[in-house]
C-alpha cells in the first residue's frame, strides 16, 4: 500500500478525505469579549488555510457554555439556532469550503466545554461564581508539583481558579444537549462534522480520567494534576461507567444528524500519564486509554480519534523499547502504534474503524511520510506548523513533485520555530506557568497578523513571521486588543491571566 501523504482515505461514515494533512484546531483569540460568534478576523484566517490544500480543517474550540469560556474570546454556540444566529457560522463553512483551486477540506467544528479549567474573571461568569465540573476539586488541587510556585504565583493561581460546583444529573443532562445543540449548529450551517474535545483537562476528559493535564510549558508538559472525577453515581470513573458521558453525547448526536455526518473525538494520551512516572504507573495509563480507545472504536460510530502529545523530532522517535524510561514523549511514540494495531485486530468490522489523527511536533516532511509507513496514523495533525506555514500542503505537493530535490528538503523543518521568545523574563521566575503564556500568545498574534492581512486583500501573501516579536510583547499585545465595552473587571482578569496563564494552544 502507498502510504504517500496525498493519497486519499475513507471515513467510516463515507466521506473522503483529499489528503492526509489535517489544520489541527488552535485557539484563536478573536472573537469579541465575552465570547461570541465569528467575525472577519476569522474568515480572513481560515480562507489562508482553506487556499492551500489541506485534506481536513478543524476549527479553534467553539464552547458550548457562555459560562465556561478558556480566555475570553472564544467562538461561543448560541443558545437559538434561527436564521441569523446561523449565518456567521454558515460564512465561516463557506470560507474554509471555498478554496480557488477546486479542492474543498472538510470543515470540522471543534465542539468544547471548558469544565474546572473556565478560569474566574474572563470566563463568562460573574467574578468568583464557581464552574462546573464533575466534582468539587479544584485545578491542581493537592498535587505536590503544584506547591512552591511563589507567593505571586499561589495567589494569582487561586485567584483565577475556582472551587467548582459539582454536577448534578441536571446538569450533566443540559450539557448533553448543549453538545446535541453545537452539533446541529455545525449540520445546519454547513460544516462537514464536529470534533468533541475529550482532552486537555476540559470537561469530557474531567469525566474519564481521574487525572488529567491542565496546563504545559512551550517544551514540555507541566503537570498540575488531581483526582478530577470522583463521583460514586452512573458517570463515576468506574471501568462501566467511564465513558458513559461521552457515549451519550455521541449517541444523542448520531440521532439528529445525517449518517454521513462526522464525528471525531480528540483524546491526549499524556492526560493518562503523571510527569517523570514509574514503568508500571505508565503502563497502566496506556491501558487505561487504550480500554478507553477500544471501547469508543466499539460504538461504531465514530469516524476519526485525534490523538495528541509527544514530538516526532525526537531521536528515540523510532525505537521505543519497553526497557526506556517511559517519558511523555516515548510514551506517545509507543502508544500511537499501539492504538493502531490493536484495532486493526479488534472485533469491529474494518469499514467501521475510526481513523487516527495524530497531532504534535510535526516539523519535516520526512517525519509526516515516516508515520504514516510506520502506521503510527491515518491522518497527520499540524497545529503551530499550519500558522508559521498556511500553505504547507501546497508547498510539500510541489517539493514532491520535484523528486531530483528531495534530499535536500526531506529532513528539513517546515519552518524555524521561535522557541527563544518563549522564555519568560527573568523578572517573573516564580511564575513557573508563564512560558505557556507566551507560546499561546506569540502563535495568537500571528494568526492576527495573518487574518489582517487577508482582510485588506485576500489575494495577497500572508506576511512572514515576525521573530524579532519578543514573548512579553506578544503577551502584552494578544491581551491589549479589546474594544471599548470592555469593563473594569475584564482588565483585572487579563492581568491574572498574564501571571498565571493556560495552555491552550492545541484545541
Amino acid at each position: 500500500m502507498d502510504y504517500t501523504i496525498f493519497n486519499p482515505i475513507d471515513l467510516p461514515c463515507g466521506r473522503t478525505i483529499e489528503n492526509r494533512l489535517v489544520k489541527a484546531a488552535m485557539y484563536e483569540h478573536m472573537a469579541n469579549f465575552p465570547g461570541g460568534p465569528p467575525n472577519e478576523l476569522h474568515y480572513g484566517l481560515y480562507s489562508e488555510w482553506a487556499k492551500h490544500g489541506w485534506g481536513m480543517i478543524i476549527t479553534g474550540n467553539v464552547q458550548l457554555s457562555p459560562q465556561h469560556l478558556t480566555l475570553g474570546r472564544d467562538i461561543v454556540v448560541p443558545p437559538t439556532l434561527n436564521a441569523e444566529d446561523l449565518k456567521p457560522f454558515e460564512r465561516l463553512a463557506e470560507v474554509i469550503h471555498g478554496a480557488d483551486d477546486g479542492t474543498r477540506p472538510l470543515a470540522i467544528m471543534q465542539l468544547s466545554h471548558a469544565g474546572r479549567q473556565s478560569a474566574n474573571f474572563i470566563g463568562g461568569r460573574p467574578p468568583f461564581v464557581p464552574p462546573l465540573a464533575p466534582s468539587s476539586v479544584r485545578v491542581g488541587a493537592g498535587h505536590t508539583e503544584n506547591r512552591g510556585r511563589g507567593a505571586i504565583s499561589d495567589l494569582m493561581f487561586y485567584a483565577l481558579f475556582q472551587v467548582p460546583t459539582e454536577m448534578t444529573t441536571l446538569d450533566i443532562l443540559y450539557v448533553q444537549s448543549s453538545f446535541v445543540r453545537g452539533a446541529l449548529l455545525a449540520y445546519k450551517s454547513g460544516f462537514d462534522g464536529v470534533q468533541l474535545h475529550a482532552a486537555h483537562g476540559y470537561l469530557l476528559a474531567q469525566f474519564m480520567s481521574p487525572k488529567v493535564w491542565s496546563l504545559c510549558t512551550s517544551k514540555k508538559l507541566t503537570t498540575i494534576t488531581c483526582q478530577s472525577n470522583i463521583r460514586n453515581d452512573e458517570y463515576s470513573v468506574a471501568p462501566e461507567n467511564v465513558t458513559r458521558m461521552l457515549s451519550e453525547i455521541v449517541e444523542a448526536i448520531r440521532k439528529v444528524v445525517p449518517t454521513t455526518f462526522i464525528i471525531g473525538i480528540k483524546i491526549n494520551s499524556a492526560d493518562y500519564v503523571t510527569s517523570g512516572s514509574a514503568e508500571e504507573v505508565a503502563r497502566e495509563g496506556e491501558r487505561r486509554v487504550l480500554d478507553h480507545i477500544r471501547t469508543i472504536a466499539s460504538w461504531g460510530t465514530i469516524d476519526f480519534i485525534e490523538i495528541s502529545g509527544g514530538d516526532y523530532e525526537k531521536p528515540d522517535f523510532m525505537a521505543c523499547s519497553g526497557s526506556q524510561k517511559l517519558n511523555r514523549q516515548a510514551f506517545f511514540a509507543q502508544f500511537s502504534r499501539t492504538v493502531m494495531k490493536d484495532l486493526h485486530q479488534s472485533p469491529v468490522p474494518f469499514s467501521s474503524i475510526p481513523l487516527i489523527l495524530l497531532t504534535g511536533g510535526f516539523r519535516s516532511h520526512s517525519y509526516l511520510q515516516a508515520a504514516l509507513m510506520s502506521k503510527h496514523a491515518d491522518l497527520l495533525g499540524i497545529g503551530r506548523g499550519a500558522v508559521l506555514c498556511p500553505d504547507l500542503p501546497k508547498i510539500l505537493l510541489l517539493q514532491l513533485q520535484d523528486s531530483k530535490s528531495s534530499s535536500t528538503w526531506a529532513d528539513k523543518p517546515f519552518a524555524h520555530e521561535p522557541e527563544a521568545v518563549f522564555r519568560a523574563s527573568k523578572w517573573v521566575p516564580s511564575v513557573k506557568l508563564i512560558g505557556a503564556g507566551v507560546g499561546t500568545a506569540w502563535y495568537t498574534i500571528r494568526m492576527r497578523d495573518i487574518a489582517t492581512s487577508q482582510i485588506k486583500n485576500p489575494r495577497a501573501e500572508p506576511p512572514p513571521a515576525d521573530y524579532n516579536r519578543g514573548g512579553l510583547i506578544a503577551v502584552f499585545k494578544m491581551w491589549v486588543w479589546f474594544d471599548s465595552r470592555i469593563a473594569p473587571i475584564w482588565v483585572l482578569g487579563i492581568f491574572m491571566v498574564l501571571i498565571v496563564t493556560t495552555e491552550v494552544v492545541y484545541h
